[in-house]
């Protein structure tokens, strides 16, 4: 948690330091990402990074879930304005093309979900993933029970089965398109996000069976 100096920041101060740290953190990571780089770049001295957090990782975390929040916040406002008269399969498409189209458009987003999940010091991801699992899961749940209560996701149907499959589709889909090695079966590297909706409408029919209404 910062400390209360953070806070009595003025916001476009915290806005800069946040923005650079992003960069600095989504490009190295947590192990080699420099506070020296973040606090020449911010235009601070690198005492100053000790006044608003007591260490490395605490500062890496507050990025980390600052960042997931942004993320969670705006993909709320988009699903808010999806078509809920829609089936659920569809719904869910446009969800994920939804995902997509704003990890292709926020690189310093994407870039901080990369190190989320890339980290190798087992206790910093933890402390990291854990945050952005927590965002994702506020939204997938309660949707997805409304969905059931709907009748489009049959009642014997294992909601924690799908928000599992979720939490693990959502960052594949993220950085298959932009990093090498994460996909070699379905061929996202490189792909736009309107070339990855094929991708998106197999995924959808592969866990139909998990969710479909019994006729």
């Amino acid at each position: 948690m910062p400390t209360s100096t953070w806070f009595r920041l003025n916001v476009a101060k915290r806005e800069r330091v946040l923005e650079v740290a992003m960069r600095e953190f989504g490009e190295h990571g947590y192990s080699t990402g420099s506070l020296n780089t973040i606090a020449r770049e911010a235009g601070i001295a690198k005492g100053s990074l000790f006044q608003y957090f007591s260490d490395k990782l605490e500062f890496f975390a507050f990025v980390c879930d600052e960042t997931s929040r942004r993320i969670r916040e705006e993909m709320e406002r988009r699903i808010a304005r999806l078509d809920f008269d829609q089936s659920f399969e569809e719904w869910l498409f446009d969800v994920l093309c939804e995902w997509t189209e704003y990890m292709a458009d926020h690189p310093l987003e994407r870039a901080v979900t990369a190190a989320t999940n890339f980290e190798l010091d087992n206790a910093v991801r933890s402390v990291v993933r854990d945050t952005a699992n927590q965002h994702y899961l506020q939204v997938l749940h309660p949707t997805f029970q409304l969905w059931q209560e709907r009748g489009d996701i049959r009642e014997d149907a294992d909601l924690d089965v799908m928000a599992t499959l979720m939490l693990m589709a959502l960052p594949y889909l993220a950085l298959a398109p932009y990093y090498d090695g994460l996909d070699p079966i379905m061929d996202l590297r490189g792909r736009t996000p309107a070339e990855q909706r094929p991708v998106i409408r197999q995924l959808i029919a592969g866990i139909r069976p998990l969710f479909a209404p019994l006729k």
